[in-house]
C-alpha cells in the first residue's frame, strides 16, 4: 500500500468515526429546551415548569420575538429566569438564569458534564464559564460569584437558525 493511500485510508477511518460519534452525540438540551426549537414548543415547556413566557414582536423586525418569563428548576426547584430570542417563530437565543447557591450550581454543572461530556472550564476575571458545541448549536453554563451571591445562566444558541434570519435580514434590507 503506497503512503497516499494509507493516508487516504486513516483520513477516511477518522472522519468516519467522527462522523458516527457526532451521529450519536446527544442534543444540546437544558431542562427540556432545546435551541431551535419553535416558539411554541418552548412556551409548553415552560407552562409544563409551572412558569410563564410573554413574547413581544420586535420593533425594528416583525420576524424577531423577544420572550421573558420564569420556570421552576426541574433540576433543584428554585425559581429562575427564562429569556429567549426567536426569529420566524424558532428560538435563535435561549438564557435560563438565575440566582443559585452551590447546590443548584454544582447539580447544573454535573447534569451538563454527565449529559454531554466534560469540558474545561474557562475564567475570564471573576467569570467562569464552560461551553459545549454541537451541530450548528452552542450550549455555554456561566457562573460569576460575587460576594455572598452566585450568579449563573445556561445559554443556548442554534446557528442556523441565526443563520438564516441574517441571511433574509439582508435581503430584505436590500429591497429597500
Amino acid at each position: 500500500m503506497t503512503e497516499t493511500l494509507r493516508r487516504f485510508v486513516l483520513v477516511t477511518v477518522m472522519l468516519a468515526g467522527a462522523t458516527a460519534a457526532s451521529a450519536q452525540a446527544p442534543d444540546l438540551t437544558f431542562l427540556g429546551f432545546e435551541a431551535g426549537a419553535p416558539l411554541a414548543a418552548v412556551a409548553a415547556r415552560a407552562d409544563s415548569l409551572d412558569g410563564n413566557l410573554e413574547c413581544q414582536r420586535s420593533r425594528t423586525d416583525v420576524h424577531v420575538r423577544e420572550c421573558r418569563g420564569t420556570i421552576i428548576d426541574s433540576i433543584s426547584g428554585a425559581q429562575v429566569q427564562l429569556w429567549l430570542s426567536s426569529a420566524d417563530s424558532l428560538t435563535s437565543v435561549l438564557t435560563i438564569s438565575g440566582t443559585v447557591d452551590g447546590d443548584q450550581l454544582d447539580q447544573w454543572r454535573s447534569d451538563l458534564v454527565s449529559r454531554f461530556g466534560a469540558v474545561g472550564a474557562r475564567v475570564q476575571g471573576p467569570q467562569w464559564m464552560m461551553q459545549w458545541v454541537r451541530r450548528g448549536r452552542m450550549l455555554r453554563l456561566t457562573w460569576r460569584v460575587d460576594g455572598n451571591t452566585k450568579r449563573a445562566s445556561v445559554s443556548l444558541i442554534d446557528g442556523a437558525v441565526l443563520d438564516q434570519w441574517g441571511r433574509n435580514h439582508e435581503r430584505q434590507a436590500g429591497r429597500r
